[in-house]
C-alpha cells in the first residue's frame, strides 16, 4: 500500500448502521470494553474473532471523526481509538486526507460528500450511493475520475472468490439467486454487488413483483426482483422483509452448481477498504464507474418496476 502516511475522516452515523465502527476499527484496531459499551455485539464479535495480523494498513490512520451526535462521536473514538473530533465537516474536510463517509441514508449523500469531493478529497460513501437519477448524475463526474467510490463490502464476499475466479466453470449460468433480509434499497444492494462482482455480463432489465403481503418495499413484505443479464442469464433477488439474518447467493450452471452464505463481514470489509485506499493512492478507480453505476441503474429500476407493475428497461432509465 505504500508508506506515506495517510489520515483518514470518518463521517457517521445512521440508524442501525455500525460502519462507522466496524471500519474505523479495521485499520485502528479497537477497544474491546468501548465497543461493548457501545452496543455494537455483532461488531464486536467478528473483531475479536479476527487475528491480529489483519487489522491496519501500512502509514493508514483514521484520525479524525465527526458525528451528528457529540456523544456518539466520543463512543466511536473510544472504541476504535481515533484520536481526534472534530465540530463541523469543514474541520474534517481540512484535517484528513481522504474520508470514509459511512452512512447508508442515501438521501443526504450528495450534501455530505459533494463539499468533500469538490476540494479534492477522495471520498468512500456507504451504500447506496444514491437511489435519485439527479443525484446520481451529480456524482457521476467523481466517480468517474477515481474521487470517489461507493459499493457493498459484499462486491469482495470472500465466499465468493471460487465462482469469481471460476464462473466459465459453471457452463451455461441458467440462473442465480439471492436471498436477502429487509428491504430493497438498503439491502437489495448487497446481492447486486456480491452477484455483479461475479458475473461477467451486465444488466438489461429489471421486474418486480410483491411476493408476500405488507408493503413491498417495506420491511414487511417479501419481493422478488427479477434482472435480466445480456448474455441471458436470470438473476432473481428474493427480498424478504423481516426474517433471521440473511445473505445467501446461489447459482445454478449447466456445468456447476454451488450455494453460499456470505458471513464473513470482517475481511469483506477490509477488502473494500484496500480498495479504497489503492483508488487514493493511484487516483485511478479502483471498482470501474460502470460497476457502481450498473447497481444504481437497477435499484433505481427495481423501485420503479414496484410502483409501476411492469418490467423497466435500464436503456430507458435517465441515469
Amino acid at each position: 500500500m505504500g508508506s506515506e502516511p495517510l489520515d483518514l475522516g470518518v463521517v457517521g452515523v445512521s440508524e442501525g448502521n455500525g460502519h462507522p465502527y466496524s471500519f474505523s476499527a479495521i485499520v485502528n484496531g479497537y477497544d474491546d470494553a468501548a465497543m461493548a459499551a457501545a452496543g455494537w455485539e455483532v461488531i464486536r464479535d467478528y473483531l475479536r474473532e479476527a487475528d491480529p495480523s489483519e487489522f491496519g494498513f501500512e502509514g493508514v490512520s483514521v484520525t479524525h471523526a465527526w458525528t451528528q451526535d457529540p456523544a456518539e462521536t466520543e463512543r466511536l473514538r473510544a472504541a476504535a481509538r481515533i484520536p481526534n473530533a472534530v465540530e463541523d465537516l469543514e474541520a474534517l474536510r481540512e484535517a484528513v486526507d481522504a474520508v470514509l463517509l459511512l452512512r447508508d441514508d442515501h438521501e443526504r449523500h450528495v450534501e455530505l460528500a459533494l463539499p468533500f469531493l469538490e476540494a479534492g478529497v477522495p471520498t468512500f460513501v456507504d451504500k447506496p450511493l444514491a437511489l435519485d437519477p439527479g443525484d446520481v448524475e451529480t456524482l457521476r463526474p467523481y466517480l468517474e475520475s477515481g474521487l470517489l467510490m461507493s459499493c457493498s463490502g459484499l462486491r469482495y464476499a470472500r465466499e465468493l472468490d471460487g465462482p469469481r475466479a471460476r464462473v466459465d466453470e459453471y457452463g451455461d449460468l441458467r440462473l442465480v439467486r439471492a436471498a436477502v433480509l429487509n428491504d430493497w434499497a438498503a439491502y437489495g444492494v448487497h446481492m447486486l454487488d456480491a452477484v455483479f462482482g461475479v458475473l461477467d455480463a451486465r444488466p438489461t432489465s429489471v421486474r418486480a413483483v410483491e411476493g408476500g403481503g405488507g408493503e413491498p418495499v417495506g420491511r414487511n413484505g417479501h419481493t422478488t426482483v427479477a434482472v435480466t443479464m445480456d448474455d441471458g442469464t436470470l438473476f432473481a433477488v428474493d427480498v424478504l422483509g423481516d426474517v433471521p439474518l440473511t445473505f445467501e447467493v446461489a447459482l445454478y450452471g449447466s456445468e456447476r452448481t454451488s450455494r453460499h452464505e456470505l458471513r464473513d463481514n470482517f475481511r469483506a470489509f477490509r477488502r473494500t477498504l484496500w480498495h479504497f485506499l489503492e483508488t487514493v493512492r493511484t487516483g485511478e478507480p479502483s471498482l470501474a464507474p460502470r460497476e457502481t453505476l450498473d447497481v444504481l441503474r437497477v435499484l433505481i429500476a427495481g423501485r420503479r418496476s414496484l410502483a409501476a407493475g411492469e418490467r423497466v428497461h435500464l436503456d430507458d432509465l435517465e441515469v
